[in-house]
């Protein structure tokens, strides 16, 4: 049977919104409307440790008109997830307790692996295991990102077994709400290098300087250092890659006029493209960036950032291209909140 679901995703840049129709049954999810809004809750929280008035204020205003949007279709079942900045924050609580106003639901803070898992079944449900698997799935987020090496794809070999996390034709989905667990065939690790945290702590010149991309570079080949000593990268044969910095790149090399999903989805991009575009966009001003036709106003700060992180992960692991995904966390709770809540 259908059952109608509705995802909110609140990052440490973006607030994003899913109302779906999931067949458990088929395995299939219909998207019925997909919307996001750069709300930036995580502005400073890398360097005060708490969430701004402005920037909560920014979200509650988006999330109110997220309601209205959930009602109208009628979803069945809600769930917010909130990510990297609000695990950071010390004034979490309100946030939650703003959220619950609004939504009529607390919003659950999740874990860097319960982040990555959710990620990783959204990013891969579509993908059967012969298709191009193990993968690696990399979601670059504005303060972190997650990596998560696993099997994927619907019954795929390897697949997460009945007795925990979906059996045969079911995404890897996290059961029994949405913690930090991690199914035993699966790696999975949070670090926190995202294209907000890096612009915020580093890349702060317009355009940033070569000692502050520099100590960009530093920083994020730190982190990659800790993802190598966790995740056994070397047996990935595909590196997929999530969220709005990784579609950006993908679009500025593909030559898109205006951002297009429907062709970004699933497109491959070489590394060398990927270099090219880094170098491009960490050159440029603001003012120059703001001009390129797909690029998303809330992006034009930190998409540099974001770059530069999907640049070292390709350079440092050896991946020759990405796999771009446009399917991602929004899904994975989609396909979670169906699988613990519907009938």
């Amino acid at each position: 049977m259908t059952c109608r679901v509705a995802a909110v995703d609140c990052g440490t840049n973006s607030l994003r919104l899913l109302v779906a129709d999931v067949d458990l049954d088929r395995a299939e999810l219909t998207d019925l409307t997909r919307r996001m809004e750069i709300v930036r809750l995580g502005e400073g929280v890398d360097q005060t440790g708490r969430l701004a008035p402005a920037a909560l204020a920014r979200t509650i205003g988006v999330l109110r008109e997220y309601a209205d949007v959930i009602a109208g279709f009628a979803a069945q079942s809600v769930r917010m997830v909130a990510t990297s900045a609000t695990r950071d924050a010390g004034n979490a609580a309100e946030f939650v307790r703003r959220v619950s106003d609004v939504l009529g639901i607390a919003p659950e803070v999740l874990t860097g692996a319960g982040e990555a898992m959710l990620s990783f079944t959204g990013a891969t449900a579509e993908l059967a295991a012969d298709h191009g698997g193990p993968f690696l799935v990399a979601d670059i987020g504005g303060g972190s990102t997650e990596f998560v090496l696993g099997p994927g794809g619907y019954g795929g070999a390897g697949s997460p077994s009945p007795g925990g996390y979906g059996g045969a034709g079911s995404p890897p989905v996290i059961r029994g709400g949405l913690g930090g667990i991690v199914p035993p065939d699966y790696r999975a690790i949070s670090v926190n290098i995202g294209c907000v945290r890096m612009t915020e702590r580093h890349l702060r010149g317009d355009p940033p300087t070569a000692r502050e991309v520099a100590a960009a570079t530093a920083d994020i080949d730190a982190a990659l250092d800790a993802v190598a000593a966790a995740v056994p990268v070397g047996e990935a044969k595909t590196l997929v890659g999530l969220a709005g910095s990784v579609t950006t790149v993908a679009a500025i090399a593909m030559g898109l006029p205006a951002y297009d999903a429907a062709r970004i989805h699933h497109a491959r991009v070489c590394s060398a493209d990927v270099h090219a575009v880094t170098l491009a966009l960490l050159s440029q001003t603001r003012t120059v960036r703001a001009g390129i036709g797909v690029m998303h106003p809330g992006r034009v700060d930190v998409i540099g950032g974001g770059a530069l992180v999907l640049d070292r992960v390709m350079d440092r692991f050896g991946f020759s291209e990405v796999l771009v995904s446009e399917h991602d966390i929004l899904d994975g709770i989609a396909w979670s909140l169906a699988r613990d809540s519907c009938p």
